[in-house]
């Protein structure tokens, strides 16, 4: 089961409000917060795609980048105990613990489905 919607590379969360009777969501990768939101799961995909659709359009008038730049790095935090074993594991395959992480996550963006069911 999805719980998010898929459009022209970019992914919006789902949501709902019991108390407003509405479906909810947010627009991931974005250089700005952009929402949608609908009383049906139709009216929530069409609003979602006219919201990807209106900001990459208002993007363009303005020159300005859609997407949300990444460096290539971040800070992942994990308890002692595994920080140690990854560590100990990079130094038994020879790679350092920057190494290790890389191919774990690259095997997981290639395995998505399987990895994270």
């Amino acid at each position: 089961m999805k719980n998010y919607l898929e459009y022209k590379g970019y992914i919006g969360t789902v949501e709902f409000s019991a108390d407003d009777k509405v479906f909810f969501g947010k627009i991931q990768g974005m250089n700005d917060l952009v929402l949608f939101e609908g009383e049906s799961v139709s009216e929530l995909e069409n609003s979602f795609k006219e919201s990807v659709d209106d900001y990459l359009e208002t993007c363009k008038e303005l020159g300005k980048e859609p997407n949300k730049a990444f460096k290539g790095s971040f800070n992942v935090r994990v308890n002692k105990k595994v920080h140690q074993k990854l560590f100990m594991l990079a130094a038994k395959k020879g790679m350092n613990l920057n190494q290790l992480v890389n191919k774990s996550l690259n095997f997981t963006v290639e395995n998505e489905e399987a990895v994270l069911e």
